[in-house]
């Protein structure tokens, strides 16, 4: 069952984590290049931002973002701003959303997000861990798959496996740790089966589609790693 008392707190650490870690940039390095294709650690900052305003317009129940187009000029707008402004915004966006989020609510509502997609509210909490401890790592400023905490992982290894389960693009694929003491499934029903054995950041590189996307994952069956859809 999800706690999302739970997940608010390891929210708050993840916040203050990032925090810490990008006061110790400077404006140059803030332009330079993150992991993601296209977008400077200042792009991914103004993202963090306005996700957490996107997420106070959820539980008010108005849509997430007024329009894709708005979500993407709105990154653009504020990607170029120097570090104090970034972490300014980061801090404040960040608590107006735990002053919506903490408040006494039906947690058991459905809530509507990007693209028609909805959820439980008890979840969103947990959507945005994902976004924080992710972005933290596309920043590209030491902080790696491999450093996550071992529960975020494994609970967003389930996540992205229930993401892709069903989608014809995708063999059936199983997942499984070195070790064998977790197994996941994950994929379509057509095709040739895989079998993929790693670290858990290295199963979670290819289902998120970063660090070395599953090249270090050992293919014990199946016809090689399989290409998964963007997210």
């Amino acid at each position: 069952m999800t706690d999302h008392a739970h997940d608010l707190r390891s929210v708050h650490e993840a916040t203050d984590r990032l925090l810490t870690a990008v006061a110790k940039l400077d404006n140059a390095k803030l332009a330079e290049e993150s992991h993601l294709p296209g977008w400077t650690r200042g792009h991914v900052l103004a993202h963090l931002a306005r996700n957490a305003d996107a997420l106070v317009e959820v539980f008010e129940g108005r849509p997430m973002y007024e329009s894709a187009t708005s979500r993407e000029s709105d990154i653009e707008r504020d990607a170029g701003r120097p570090l104090l402004e970034q972490l300014e915004d980061v801090r404040n966006s960040a608590d107006r959303w735990f002053s919506v989020a903490e408040r006494p609510q039906d947690w058991t509502r459905t809530v509507e997000l990007r693209n028609g997609v909805t959820d439980v509210a008890a979840r969103v909490p947990f959507r945005r861990l994902i976004e924080v401890e992710l972005h933290h790592v596309d920043l590209n400023i030491g902080y790696e798959l491999a450093d996550l905490p071992e529960e975020f992982t494994a609970r967003e290894i389930d996540f992205l496996a229930d993401r892709w389960s069903g989608r014809p693009e995708v063999p059936p694929v199983t997942l499984k740790t070195y070790r064998a003491d977790r197994v996941w499934h994950t994929g379509g029903s057509e095709g040739t089966p895989v079998t993929l054995v790693g670290t858990p950041d290295e199963l979670l590189g290819w289902l998120a589609g970063r660090g070395l996307r599953g090249a270090h994952l050992t293919v014990e069956a199946g016809d090689g790693l399989p290409e998964l859809p963007p997210l």
